[in-house]
């Protein structure tokens, strides 16, 4: 049988032998198999793995708004304000920034540079890294799936509120009436905006155990959001680059809409005041600094495996550290621009419902003779109160404290469906401003749930099965999964559940995912080739603040987010808070055992893969094949480039190189060191013993390809 002679590549003493093997003998087709390590001595010499046929963007804009809308999304707009409020005021920014330096940035920076440096999604990047590590992409990738299937739930609220805000008057401004006329006691007890949220919007039950039936208007409205979504995202990053340029848009022209009129309102300065007068005293709670670490973790969306994919459609020489600062930068501004606007117009509000409480007071005195008319001054009206507060006469007053108004302070639903709602009650022109704000938040929220699949069906799209069908298929069965799945929240006590979704099946899973990528990239791909590779696609070098926050402070801080949110979950008793129709007010419930169940498999379900993974790999309890280290080792199809390389190693028959497709035994260069094995990367080592114990499947075409092994 004729040999083949093996191509020559630059040899910098980290090189496997090229395997040559012919599956026949009649010389109709050849097999070559090059090890090579890239050169790292320029930035020119970079070699990019991944798919060569990878979609890429259209554009740099279009990147940059992509990743804006994924990471400016709902939690910018309903957390960082009450987390402002809550923690010090002005002084919570202090901590805020230092975490977004210390944690944030360095592993936003991890996650869009190894996936721009690989073009692989979550699963192919730590398959890549380590074969034991493909654990990493699979819990990204369920985690992910977790929050998908509760996150579109909030676009789901977000249309039903939308439909209503073109009624005018507004549905919520107002309390209904019952056959008699009198008005719904429920409604009274409570608010108008809080007895549309409970009773009309979601008919809210009583606990999780009585979850009641399917409420039919929310299960339209999810449908019409996975509609919505699966058409958005359907062929990738094609159809939904186009959509971002709306969704990362729209939300600022609105934010300034609103600014300009909120800061216009009464009251706005008082809200402002309220919320940014520093707390300095604050600054010394550990849960301060903890909610800061926690917020800057969640707000970025790390570890859902999104921004790997993002940075795997970039080209090789993108500059990824320029757009970490620029995206990092953005981030912060609009959660503090978006809080502005936020206690602006809750200033307004609060000022608002204060004059309405005096203007009550005052027809109490003047009833009780004590003012000669409700249209006394100030100054009249205060030495009332006195007098009155002086008797013992229960005259049933009320306090009008602005303080106490603005302390009233909601977040997540409760801010954006029964706070906010009211407020804009108050606008002239309600409607109008209603349908603003929601389709900010539908904006919003479509941004992020872009990125939140992005993310899930780019880790899917790694395994070489479902690489085979037609991404439409795919993402069409993800989404009509979810939407089944999602009944669980169109029921009474969808809230509840949503609540439970959020508080245990995108937390620990996703810190933990993060300390991993952290210590996979750091310490077993190494944090000086990471270096490097980041040096070869930009040309700017990361320096001591970079070494330092990867290698020590983000792991640190990684490890306290994840023990103290296991501490808190023990010690305090999780809880959530059920609607009380006889009091019309929530009150607190313990979840109940079964549900806490489900909440312990969710955790498990998004921590497990990863050990369950190393074992069986390190254990060599599963057969490990080519198919699942697509990074490592991978087809390429003959290129204009390489045709007459290959054509001359088929015409030159000195030497007999068969290799394992043919059980031949595998040969090296007769001038490579014997060194060489000893400083390969761990991963290039078993790359090779794993090619040496397979048997490679050949084509039967005449066509030529050439079958490479990177060491990354």
């Amino acid at each position: 049988m004729a040999a083949t002679k093996i191509i020559d590549a630059p040899r910098n003493g980290h090189e496997m032998a090229p395997l040559n093997t012919r599956a026949r003998g009649d010389g109709s087709h050849g097999v070559t198999i090059v090890l090579t390590a890239p050169q790292r001595n320029s930035v020119s010499s970079v070699e990019i793995p991944g798919d060569p046929e990878r979609a890429a963007w259209s554009g740099k804009m279009q990147f940059f708004l992509s990743i804006i809308g994924y990471s400016v999304g709902l939690g910018n707009i309903w957390r960082f304000p009450y987390l402002c409020q809550q923690n010090g005021g002005g002084a919570f920014l202090i901590p805020f920034m230092i975490m977004l330096i210390l944690e944030g940035i360095p592993l936003f920076l991890i996650e869009l540079g190894i996936g721009q440096r690989m073009r692989l999604g979550a699963l192919g990047v730590w398959n890549t890294i380590h074969p034991w590590l493909g654990g990493i992409g699979i819990s990204s990738c369920i985690v992910t799936l977790f929050v998908a299937l509760y996150y579109n739930v909030i676009i789901t609220w977000v249309f039903f509120y939308l439909f209503n805000s073109f009624r005018y008057p507004l549905p919520w401004s107002s309390c209904p009436t019952n056959e008699t006329g009198a008005v719904i006691e429920e409604c009274a007890l409570s608010s108008e905006t809080a007895y549309f949220w409970y009773r009309t919007t979601l008919d809210a039950a009583p606990s999780m155990e009585e979850p009641g039936g399917l409420k039919w208007w929310i299960v339209l409205c999810l449908l019409l959001s996975w509609t919505i979504v699966f058409f958005i995202v359907m062929k990738g990053i094609q159809s939904s680059g186009k959509v971002v340029y709306f969704t990362s848009l729209f939300p600022y022209i609105v934010l300034t809409i609103f600014f300009i009129r909120g800061i216009t309102l009464p009251g706005a300065s008082a809200g402002l005041m309220h919320m940014y007068t520093p707390k300095v005293e604050k600054l010394g709670d550990p849960t301060v600094w903890l909610d800061a670490a926690t917020q800057v973790f969640y707000s970025f969306g790390l570890a859902f495996g999104s921004l790997i994919a993002f940075g795997s459609y970039n080209t090789p020489k993108n500059n990824c550290v320029r757009d970490v600062l620029l995206v990092s930068v953005c981030n912060a501004i609009t959660a503090i621009y978006a809080s502005v606007v936020i206690f602006a117009i809750l200033g307004f509000k609060a000022t608002a419902n204060v004059d309405r409480c005096i203007e009550q007071n005052k027809d109490i005195l003047y009833k009780h003779s004590m003012i000669i008319s409700p249209n006394v001054t100030m100054e009249q009206y205060e030495a009332a109160m006195e007098g009155a507060n002086m008797t013992d006469t229960k005259l049933g007053l009320s306090v009008c404290s602005l303080s106490k108004e603005l302390d009233n302070a909601a977040e997540g639903t409760g801010l954006a469906f029964i706070v906010f709602t009211q407020a804009i009650v108050e606008l002239p022109g309600a409607p109008f401003w209603a349908v603003l704000f929601f389709t900010m938040l539908l904006s919003l929220g479509l941004g992020s749930q872009i990125g939140i699949l992005e993310g899930m069906l780019c880790t899917l799209f790694d395994i070489d099965i479902i690489k085979r069908v037609k991404k439409q298929h795919v993402t069409g069965v993800v989404c009509l999964f979810c939407f089944i799945v999602g009944f669980i929240f169109c029921t009474g006590a969808g809230e509840y559940w949503l609540k439970m979704f959020d508080s245990f099946a995108g937390t620990i899973g996703l810190v933990v995912v993060a300390l991993m990528e952290m210590i996979a990239v750091v310490y077993i791909y190494g944090h000086e080739r990471f270096t490097e590779d980041i040096y070869q696609m930009t040309g700017y070098r990361p320096g001591w603040y970079w070494q330092l926050t990867w290698r020590y402070i983000g792991p640190v801080i990684m490890v306290g987010i994840l023990a103290s949110s296991i501490i808190f979950m023990i010690i305090k008793n999780p809880t959530y808070n059920a609607w009380n129709a006889d009091t019309g007010s929530v009150q607190q419930k313990d979840y109940p055992p079964w549900v806490m169940g489900i909440a312990l498999t969710m955790i498990l379900a998004g921590v497990l893969p990863m050990p369950i993974v190393f074992l069986m790999r390190s254990f060599q309890c599963l057969k490990v094949d080519l198919d699942i280290h697509q990074g490592s080792i991978r087809r390429n199809e003959t290129t204009a480039s390489t045709k007459e390389m290959i054509d001359n190693d088929d015409d030159d028959d000195e030497d007999d190189f068969s290799g394992p497709a043919l059980g031949g035994h595998v040969k090296t260069h007769s001038d490579a060191s014997d060194d060489d094995e000893d400083d390969k990367p761990v991963t290039m080592r078993s790359t090779m013993l794993r090619i040496s114990g397979n048997h490679l499947d050949v084509p039967s075409s005449r066509k030529s390809f050439k079958m490479e092994v990177f060491d990354l």
